[in-house]
């Protein structure tokens, strides 16, 4: 396994650097695993490709950034799924906290 952390900063040239958020991934293949950031240090972001195990049917679907979605793109929007030009107010643990029980 190996970690990655991003330059940033490299474009503007102010303040360049490397980014705290540690992406981990395998070395031998290089699949992308998880994203961790020492600023948020309770969570830990698993890449959707990473996961193996069968995930419960959520409540509600969410599509977001549907305002930058090029032309040839379908969504497939089903009765009840939410809508979101751009990103939601809502955060991802605000979602899970109205969505998903206890």
């Amino acid at each position: 396994m190996s970690v990655y952390q991003a330059e940033i900063g490299i474009r503007s040239r102010e303040s360049s650097g490397k980014s705290p958020a540690q992406r981990h991934f395998c070395s031998k293949c290089g699949s992308a695993l998880w994203l961790w950031d020492p600023r948020w240090p309770e969570l830990v972001h698993p890449f959707a490709s990473a996961i193996d195990s069968e995930l419960p049917v959520p409540p509600v679907r969410s599509h977001m950034m549907l305002d930058y979605a090029p032309s040839w793109v379908q969504p497939d929007i089903r009765e009840g799924d939410e809508m979101f030009g751009s990103y939601p107010e809502e955060s991802l643990a605000e979602w899970h906290k109205r969505n998903i029980p206890d």
